[in-house]
């Protein structure tokens, strides 16, 4: 069952992904990969939420594993930190990795952080 919970979610997460990250970058005339920063920031708030609210299993392996994991993208942040530092956009790369981690991170504390608040 929990596998096709998170099938499910991962149906839902990556198309928005891809409509969030086109929507993004379309707005972005820059090198740097607004898109792909938006929607793992989201993600991880989004899943530190979750993870901060006491759900059942289920909804855990829907939303959590599922959705939150195709929204998120780890291999195309890091095939952009790669590509923008082998073009010579050194900067942007650095800002890219150093964003996306202490970001992804204060994303999920903050979601969680909102999570407790709300839920209490």
């Amino acid at each position: 069952m929990s596998v096709l919970l998170v099938a499910l979610g991962a149906a839902v997460g990556a198309p928005l992904r891809y409509l969030i990250d086109r929507a993004v970058q379309a707005r972005h005339g820059t090198v740097f990969p607004w898109g792909t920063f938006t929607v793992n920031l989201v993600a991880s708030a989004l899943l530190g939420a979750l993870l901060a609210l006491p759900v059942p299993g289920w909804v855990t392996a829907l939303a959590g594993t599922g959705l939150c994991g195709a929204l998120s993208t780890y291999s195309t942040f890091a095939y952009e930190t790669v590509r923008l530092a082998g073009t010579g956009s050194r900067l942007p790369a650095v800002l890219n990795l150093a964003a996306s981690v202490a970001g992804g991170l204060g994303a999920f504390g903050l979601g969680a952080m909102i999570a407790r608040v709300l839920g209490a």
